[in-house]
């Protein structure tokens, strides 16, 4: 018996080159495409069960005036969602998508009656002006508690999980880690986050330098950076992107906050690149460092900057057509047509 051998990446190119239409015609659906059935190691990949993990938490540099609303605005925010009435409630609603509500963090006492999953490791973190924002037992437990929200939705059936936040704070968190994990300058890493106006993006600015400042020049690990200017709900999706890698899990990776999440978890595990699809290109200019970081082409580019998991929610039925197309479109042989070959 004469059999052919097997070779997995040529067998995907080949059903994605050989389906009804001009090679490459389906563009950035083919990588994708390509991309999910090479993880799944199959020639019918499936999406099963999509999730997506909003995880909350405060940040005592927030006292600081980085950002233009009070640190309030994150238990609040997280209501909302209870009430399934922001932005994130609306698109995962709208595209079948189960979506967890996880306070890794706030700095409020929320009611046991409620859909809240309870992961909280502290009221806030620390000030990074003036301390570590996290201890190193707090960190490794943010970590362990993501990972623990990912096992939870896999032993629920789910293979595609993305990530979102809410933080007041945590866009001045995410510049500082991406600062300090790609060694650019603050400047280039800063964003207006919920709305400054010049003067409080000078201020902010300023604050951020002189957190560098104190964090001097020391090498770190990405633990150790995360641990000093890290969010509780930021150490928990980098927890729970790690565990999704591990568990062969399509990872849809959201804005700007989830991205410096994912840095840190793929500046621990590299070949977590591999799960991720990037969703969208945030308006926060240090996200466009992470996205080079990472080679990473977004799906979407619509002047997102809201987070909750927001574009990952917009850009999955992207995924699904891409996905849909390489499972059930007809090639030249099954539909009698000519290849031009």
């Amino acid at each position: 018996m004469n059999l052919q051998p097997f070779n997995l990446d040529e067998d995907i190119q080949k059903k994605i080159d050989t389906k009804t239409k001009p090679l490459g015609a389906l563009g950035d659906l083919e990588s994708i495409a390509f991309k999910i059935a090479k993880l799944q190691n199959s020639l019918m990949p499936r999406l099963l069960n999509p999730s997506i993990l909003v995880f909350a938490g405060d940040h005592g540099l927030a006292k600081t005036g980085v950002s233009a609303f009070p640190q309030d605005v994150t238990w609040q925010m997280v209501l909302n969602f209870l009430n399934k009435g922001a932005a994130i409630n609306v698109f995962a609603q709208q595209n079948d998508i189960e979506l967890k509500i996880i306070d890794a963090g706030v700095n409020f006492i929320f009611s046991k009656e409620n859909e809240l999953i309870d992961q909280k490791i502290g009221l806030g973190t620390k000030n990074c002006l003036e301390e570590d924002a996290m201890t190193e037992q707090e960190c490794l437990e943010a970590i362990e508690k993501g990972k623990e929200s990912v096992r939870l939705i896999d032993r629920e059936g789910s293979n595609v999980v993305g990530c979102g936040e809410m933080g007041i704070g945590n866009t001045s968190s995410a510049s500082l880690l991406v600062s300090l994990l790609c060694k650019a300058d603050i400047e280039e890493c800063v964003g207006r986050g919920t709305g400054l106006n010049d003067e409080q993006l000078e201020n902010k600015v300023k604050i951020l330098s002189q957190v560098i400042k104190r964090f001097g020049d020391r090498e770190r690990t990405p633990v150790e950076v995360l641990k000093a200017v890290g969010g509780f709900e930021i150490a928990q999706m980098a927890g729970a992107f790690l565990e999704a890698a591990e568990l062969g899990m399509v990872i849809l990776v959201d804005g700007f906050i989830a991205s410096s999440a994912f840095l840190v978890a793929g500046m621990i595990n590299p070949k977590i690149s591999e799960n991720a699809v990037f969703c969208h290109k945030s308006h926060e200019k240090g996200h466009a460092l992470i996205l080079n970081h990472f080679k990473a082409k977004p799906i979407l580019d619509m002047n997102l900057r809201l987070g909750e998991g927001t574009g990952c929610a917009l850009a999955y039925p992207i995924v699904k057509s891409a996905v849909a197309f390489f499972n059930d479109m007809a090639s030249f042989e099954s539909a009698n047509v000519s290849s031009g070959n």
